[in-house]
């Protein structure tokens, strides 16, 4: 049905606005209940104008339809005699006929011989319906008027009825199908490797997760309900004309491949504006999520103006990008209107000409077998019209549904993209660790970029606190990046415990590490549950055994209203720096890993409160393996062993007095950060 209203281009061109259909058509009961709802809209919109046969045949001549049935019986009963002896008479001129006359009479007997057939069938058609006319239906005219005023008023209240349940349902499959959707698509790109956010942005994921989402959405809905309930009323307008004459509805339709033609070409046009319209929003959403989150910055330096500037001009260039969708879509009514206006026109002079003179051929094609009355004809051109209203709001539907398919090509481009780090095909058991963390020969470069680490090689044994010092972009939070797996090496290996990283799943692997970073990240949660996000199954004791342990008990009961039940706001933006990190301290502790990550993680708090991580650190490095990003001396402290790095390469390798003493890079960093 569908794809008799578009263009099959169109069609073609939608197989990731399909891919989205699909979810919707697993709901089966409720795709069915939108269906036959729609089905039953149609037939009654087609019967409701039906009505207008009884109107122009039965109530405006004053009669009832009991006196319709016998008066046509009779008129056609006697038709029917005319013709039979006129064929009859026809048939005795053609035997007498010369040559040269007979084929015209012969055309002439045949031509009455098709009419009376189909006057016959009609007289058999009105011969059984009499005993149930006279039997249920009014005998006076005003009586019958009341009936088929009846009829209409409850049909159009049934008919209002179904469309209801129709658009409930539309709604239904329609949010049922984005509901899926979104989570498809919030679990695929939480799949997605580190390097995919960095390309990507967060804005360009949450203009496809909203804008591009609602414009999917609304086609999805459109499709369940306009373009599904306005070509099936069509539908049943035009079998009811078809019914009428479907000759002369042939006839009234040429025109409409040709607007199907120029709609076609303007698909290809509208999907692509549509698509670079939704780049441009996500362009805004770059621009608000910039200012937005960066609204210390661009006050503290006076840029409100400049930013109102950014804004306005992406503003601009999607008004001008969605100025020209308006234009595309602009064209489509009037082709749909012109069409239906030159259907009509055709349907109105053929008619007219088969009616006024009583034919049944026109430009000697035959159109139909019996001529037509004037309430037949009315009803032709009523059905008509009730094809062309439908026909006006597909309109509507075609750029809508070309919207919805940039949107799906935009979503499902970003759910295609497989992983760089996934799950081995055979994945090896990740023991937690206990002997060995080994770099062997590696190098890496991120995506189109320099390489950024060259021939690392490095051993460092179970319990040890190896710390990482080197200049801002020498390399060392990658390399600490390429332990848990967050990004894998051009080449070389890493190996725990001899078993490369690669051969585990990312899942095990990173089961046994914490991770603590110099930007704390806090959820607009409890403080219980961030802290619980490092073990989402333990127990309040343990997340308060684990608080305690990292010191963050004390202010958590004393100082936060809530206690452990205190929110912390969007990125903790209710807690202090000192605070936030002890929470992220004890997330960590929680875990109990056997590889801890601390990625310069005291370079933001307060003294008072990196006092206090230290002598939480000192206790708790001992019996598992710790990496230190950092500069500080108090943290050094707490290394065994000390890595220099310089331009993506170990530099030298010891303890603090041994690089004091034999490397000068580490004396000329340790003595600049010693000085700030």
């Amino acid at each position: 049905m569908l794809q008799r209203c578009f263009p099959a281009r169109t069609m073609l061109s939608m197989q990731n606005f399909k891919r989205a259909l699909r979810l919707c058509l697993r709901y089966r009961m409720t795709v069915i209940g939108g269906v036959l709802s729609a089905l039953a809209v149609a037939v009654l919109w087609g019967a409701n104008i039906g009505t207008v046969y009884p109107f122009v045949e039965v109530v405006f001549k004053g009669q009832s339809l009991r006196h319709w049935v016998d008066a046509e019986i009779t008129k056609t009963q006697k038709t029917i005699d005319d013709q039979q002896a006129t064929i009859v008479g026809l048939s005795a001129q053609l035997q007498a006929a010369p040559v040269a006359e007979q084929r015209a009479l012969a055309r002439q007997i045949e031509l009455l011989s098709i009419r009376r057939a189909a006057d016959q069938k009609a007289l058999e058609g009105l011969v059984h319906l009499r005993p149930w006319i006279h039997a249920w239906l009014p005998a006076t005219p005003f009586a019958t008027l009341v009936l088929v005023v009846a009829v209409l008023m409850v049909g159009t209240v049934v008919k209002s009825a179904f469309l209801v349940l129709s658009t409930v349902l539309q709604e239904r499959l329609r949010h049922l199908g984005t509901l899926d959707l979104r989570k498809q698509f919030f679990r695929r790109t939480l799949r997605m490797d580190l390097s995919a956010f960095n390309e990507r942005g967060t804005h360009e994921l949450m203009s496809r997760f909203t804008y591009d989402m609602d414009q999917l959405g609304n086609g999805l809905g459109i499709l369940f309900g306009k373009a599904l309930r306005e070509p099936l009323k069509m539908t049943a307008c035009l079998v009811g004309a078809g019914f009428i004459c479907w000759r002369l509805l042939i006839l009234s339709l040429l025109v409409a491949p040709l607007a199907g033609f120029l709609i076609n070409r303007l698909a290809g046009s509208i999907k692509r504006a549509n698509r670079r319209a939704m780049e441009e929003m996500s362009q805004i959403y770059q621009v608000l999520s910039e200012a937005f989150g960066g609204i210390k910055v661009v006050k503290a330096f006076t840029n409100e103006r400049y930013e109102r500037w950014r804004f306005s001009e992406k503003n601009r260039e999607f008004f001008r990008k969605a100025m020209k969708i308006a234009r595309y879509d602009s064209l489509i009514r009037p082709l749909t209107e012109v069409m239906g206006m030159t259907t009509i026109s055709v349907a109105i002079l053929a008619g007219a000409y088969l009616v006024l003179n009583q034919q049944t051929h026109l430009l000697g094609i035959r159109m139909c077998d019996r001529p037509l009355s004037i309430g037949s004809l009315l009803l032709f051109y009523g059905l008509l019209a009730g094809v062309s209203d439908p026909a006006r709001r597909l309109s509507d539907v075609f750029g809508h549904l070309q919207r919805a398919a940039a949107a799906a090509d935009r979503i499902y481009q970003m759910m295609d993209r497989e992983p760089a780090i996934c799950d081995p095909p055979r994945p090896v058991k990740a023991f937690r660790h206990r002997k060995m963390i080994t770099l062997s020969g590696v190098r890496f470069a991120y995506p189109e970029g320099e390489e950024v680490l060259r021939g690392i090689d490095l051993e460092i044994p179970f319990g040890e606190a190896l710390a990482i010092v080197g200049s801002n972009g020498c390399g060392k939070s990658t390399l600490a990046n390429l332990i848990p797996r967050f990004y894998d090496p051009t080449h070389g290996k890493v190996l725990i415990d001899g078993v490369d990283v690669r051969a585990m799943r990312p899942r095990d692997l990173r089961a046994q590490i914490g991770i603590v970073t110099q930007e704390t990240v806090l959820f607009n949660d409890t403080v219980m549950n961030n802290i619980r996000y490092g073990a989402r199954r333990s127990t309040r004791e343990q997340v308060i055994e684990a608080a305690r342990q990292a010191h963050a008990d004390r202010f958590i009961e004393n100082q936060l209203d809530d206690g452990y039940e205190t929110m912390c706001g969007p990125q903790g933006s209710r807690l202090s720096g000192g605070q936030r990190q002890r929470i992220s301290l004890a997330r960590a502790v929680l875990r109990d890993p056997a590889i801890l990550i601390m990625d310069e993680a005291t370079s933001q708090v307060d003294p008072e409160s990196e006092q206090i991580i230290h002598r939480v650190l000192s206790k708790f490095i001992g019996n598992r393996t710790t990496i230190l990003i950092t500069h500080r001396r108090s943290t050094l402290e707490l290394a065994d062993r000390i890595l220099v790095m310089d331009a993506g390469q170990i530099v030298d390798i010891g303890t603090h007095e041994e690089l004091t003493r034999g490397s000068a890079l580490y004396r000329r960093l340790f003595q600049q950060h010693a000085a700030a």
